[in-house]
């Protein structure tokens, strides 16, 4: 049954028959799991250039 809303309640069933707290516990990863030195974290000039070149290419129209 896998794939089908049947079969998803029967595997959330499973999960927290095993653990009362399995969805609280993998929520709370996301907002946990940040990492400042990825990305434009690590460069913070970098994202304003970035952010000042995506302006001027804007494809906003102005209409008369």
């Amino acid at each position: 049954m896998a794939g089908t809303k049947e079969g998803g309640m029967k595997a959330a069933n499973a999960n927290l028959k095993k653990d009362p707290q399995f969805y609280a516990r993998i929520g709370g990863k996301g907002g946990k799991a940040k990492n400042p030195n990825k990305g434009f974290g690590a460069n913070r000039t970098l994202a304003s250039l970035a952010g000042a070149k995506g302006g001027r290419v804007s494809r906003y129209v102005k209409k008369n």
